[in-house]
């Protein structure tokens, strides 16, 4: 059999799973760049409970993988009487190691402000969240933004391991394909075609985004 027949005779139940995978990117970005802003947010706290809440959590999410953190959440949590979906368990995973990553990008970014910024901003009288929300906020997330989108592209491919707890996204549609046609090879890979062709779209437009972001930061 032709292996592009082959290939076009897969893809009608391959594309569900590739709808889950998008849709388990989406929302683990969606709730994960906020928890790593409020995370670094916390870490610049003056408060010490603050800042050893943001270490716990961010640390435990850069420290542990996110296979390690799916199996944990997935088999631990119906133990402690909580009882999840796997795509729900899988959302909450990927979006704890997201923030975690995302928390320190944040992080530099907040730091690489010049300070004469943060100077102009109390000079104006724009203190405290004010001043944080329009002066400093602004200009953390466009320098934060390159790395982020970065991140990205690694949370889609992350998302295949969602597979190990039965979430049917595109690797797990793969895997029941391989295991009616035992054409493991040419499933694998046409799955690896799908991700690297998504990819490359992904990091054309980082590249797109650095580029403008590059040039808006000359002009300014």
């Amino acid at each position: 059999m032709d292996i592009l027949t082959q290939w076009l005779g897969w893809l009608p139940n391959l594309t569900p799973g590739l709808f889950v995978s998008l849709q388990l990117t989406g929302l683990s970005l969606l709730f994960g760049f906020p928890l790593g802003l409020l995370f670094a947010v916390m870490a610049a706290a003056k408060l010490a409970p603050l800042q050893w809440i943001s270490f716990f959590f961010v640390e435990i999410g850069r420290g542990l993988p996110a296979l390690v953190l799916l199996y944990l959440l997935y088999f631990s949590l119906p133990d402690a009487g909580i009882t999840l979906t796997s795509l729900t368990t899988a959302i909450i995973a990927l979006t704890w190691n997201t923030g975690a990553y995302a928390s320190e990008y944040f992080r530099a970014g907040l730091a690489a402000v010049p300070l004469g910024q943060k100077e102009a901003a109390l000079t104006s009288g724009l203190r405290g969240w004010t001043g944080f929300r329009f002066i400093i906020l602004p200009q953390a997330l466009r320098i934060s933004t390159p790395p982020l989108a970065g991140l990205a592209v690694l949370v889609f491919q992350g998302s295949a391991l969602a597979f190990v707890i039965a979430v049917p996204e595109l690797m797990s549609k793969a895997f029941e394909i391989g295991s009616i046609t035992f054409e493991y090879l040419s499933v694998y890979t046409l799955t690896a075609v799908i991700y690297g062709s998504l990819t490359l779209v992904f990091l054309g437009l980082v590249r797109l985004l650095e580029q403008r972001l590059g040039r808006h930061l000359q002009r300014n």
